[in-house]
């Protein structure tokens, strides 16, 4: 059961690095691009692995802030709101990558410094 939750801890860091990518991505692309699609498949990963975290928790005597996970939840459901809402329009307002980017570094500090 160790391996497993291992296994998701990984790929839950593969989705942040997804989302940070994506933000680098976007920056780069400059005000008015398109949405891109990491933004959600990143969200889709994190957001999978962090509930299966979350539902193996008891199986490894994980012991977890329910309201970090609840708030980190909350941050990433914006997210991936965000991006469903944006992906299909022909170009992104000026805050979008901004805003992300934002919200993708609160999450990340939500789970390093809140212990």
């Amino acid at each position: 059961m160790e391996f497993v939750r291992h296994l998701l801890v990984f790929l839950h860091l593969l989705g942040m690095a997804m989302l940070i990518g994506t933000l680098m991505l976007q920056l780069k692309a400059g005000k008015g691009a398109p949405v891109n699609k990491g933004w959600l498949h990143g969200a889709g990963l994190q957001l999978v692995t962090g509930l299966a975290l979350m539902l193996l928790a008891p199986l490894t005597n994980a012991d977890y802030d329910h309201m970090k996970l609840g708030i980190k939840l909350l941050v990433l459901v914006v997210i991936g709101v965000l991006a469903v809402l944006y992906v299909t329009k022909d170009k992104a307002p000026k805050w979008f990558a901004g805003t992300l980017g934002g919200l993708v570094v609160l999450n990340v500090g939500l789970a390093v410094f809140w212990t």
